[in-house]
């Protein structure tokens, strides 16, 4: 029953985040033990997950030829970026930043070319597998290829698939329903760019577009899916399949790592910094993590100053019943994949035991990132995706960040730490866009 002044009144952070300024937070519900946290989603339902992918492998390397090389597993590599860390960020701030810094390149994974390939996709296949059994097409023995056929594609056109996006999780849906033959229509927010639209225009989804945000494009997606007969609604606020879907990852990171000698115990803390819009993404893999490494990684996402949803429902403890517009903050950003107003209930309380706290960070430092980035590492992102690369800095800098790190001992380890930045999208962006991104991060530096 609190008023807007009243919080801002009674916490500094909130004042700074009506501000649109900076800010890093440290999650005061954090718990360095999870063994009382109750949690709706556990181990076996993320090695299910896993399992259903394996299935779909051989249809996806079938109708996507991208993928061959990994044999139909969509996955993305985790590369060193030495540069960035050593001539640029340690430069451009002023400190020497210890540990080793590697990227996980989301924004080259096969398909749609962000972390929604992920979930976006897993979401689409669990459904098309659910009504091919229920209809007598499939058995969990067969070879899943079978989906490539025009008798699957026919079968499929009966039913419809929506969603609500601001873009990336609209190419991840749509591409994937479309190939399998369902009926799509993806529900885009102002802030969805519009190349996103053309392109899914293309491939034969239907784009209904808003002159609004985020929210209300998946309000609207969600009340004309109820009134279709035999239309699925991705419901990316709600969804414990996307969920799961992007909680896949986290189970194949720890491989990456391992291959590459890359170590993280209890001397050698892994560090992992996610984009975060609504939070289904970041929520998922920071599970898949916990699960993973428990206490030896810490996770934080990164979110644009003028649309920092989850950290404010998170601070306040109200999670999806309050907007940042509720709190005269705008929700414009030229972060579109994070241009969210309102985060999701069901990941904000699935993870608030887990997280170990959040950032936001200036449209125009995403810029300046995203062109040092390009120049010294040769990797292009969109902008949101850049927002996690700034994660250490923060940490090692900020009076927060260095509390965090003395109240969990861990200043003497920070030599020996992994910095993870997720890369959450990029290669899918056309050149020409990309291009203006990149000279305007130029003009800026």
């Amino acid at each position: 029953m609190k008023t807007v002044q009243d919080w801002i009144n009674d916490n500094p952070l909130i004042e700074k985040l009506v501000q649109t300024k900076e800010v890093f937070w440290v999650n005061p519900k954090y718990q360095t033990s999870q063994t009382d946290v109750k949690l709706p989603l556990n181990e076996e339902n993320v090695k299910d997950a896993e399992e259903r992918l394996q299935r779909f492998a051989p249809y996806i390397a079938k109708v996507f030829p991208e993928t061959r090389k990994l044999e139909g597993i969509i996955e993305s590599p985790v590369i060193p970026i030495p540069a960035m860390q050593q001539q640029q960020l340690s430069h451009m701030h002023g400190n020497t930043l210890e540990g080793r810094f590697v990227l996980k390149c989301d924004n080259d994974l096969p398909i749609s070319g962000s972390i929604k390939a992920r979930g976006g996709i897993y979401e689409v296949l669990k459904h098309a597998e659910t009504l091919a059994i229920q209809h007598g097409l499939l058995a969990e023995n067969d070879d899943y290829s079978i989906f490539a056929s025009e008798k699957f594609r026919t079968f499929f056109s009966q039913y419809s698939i929506a969603v609500g996006s601001t873009g990336n999780l609209g190419l991840s849906i749509g591409i994937m329903s479309a190939v399998l033959g369902f009926q799509v229509t993806v529900h885009m927010s102002a802030d969805a760019k519009q190349w996103k639209k053309d392109l899914l225009k293309s491939k034969g989804v239907e784009v209904i577009e808003y002159q609004d945000d985020y929210s209300l494009a998946v309000k609207e997606g969600r009340k004309q899916a109820q009134s279709q007969k035999n239309c699925h609604f991705v419901d990316d606020e709600n969804s414990r399949d996307l969920f799961l879907g992007y909680a896949v990852a986290a189970f194949r990171l720890k491989k990456q790592l391992e291959d590459q000698n890359i170590i993280a115990d209890d001397d050698h803390p892994l560090f992992v910094y996610l984009p975060c819009g609504v939070g289904g993404g970041p929520g998922g893999v920071a599970f898949g993590l916990k699960l993973v490494y428990g206490d030896k990684v810490h996770c934080f996402f990164a979110e644009p100053t003028h649309s920092p949803c989850m950290l404010l429902g998170l601070a306040t403890g109200l999670h999806d019943s309050i907007s940042v517009q509720d709190f005269g903050i705008d929700n414009l950003t030229a972060a579109d994949g994070l241009a969210v107003g309102r985060p999701s209930g069901f990941v904000g309380k699935t993870i608030e035991a887990l997280l170990s706290g959040s950032y936001t960070i200036d449209d125009n430092e995403l810029f300046r990132l995203l062109s040092v980035m390009a120049d010294h590492e040769n990797i292009h992102l969109e902008p949101s995706a850049t927002a996690g690369l700034i994660g250490p800095v923060k940490l090692m800098t900020e009076n927060e960040g260095r509390q965090y790190i003395q109240h969990h001992h861990l200043a003497d380890k920070m030599k020996n730490a992994t910095h993870l930045i997720w890369a959450t999208g990029g290669s899918m962006v056309p050149g020409d866009e990309m291009e203006k991104y990149y000279k305007k991060g130029k003009a800026l530096l």
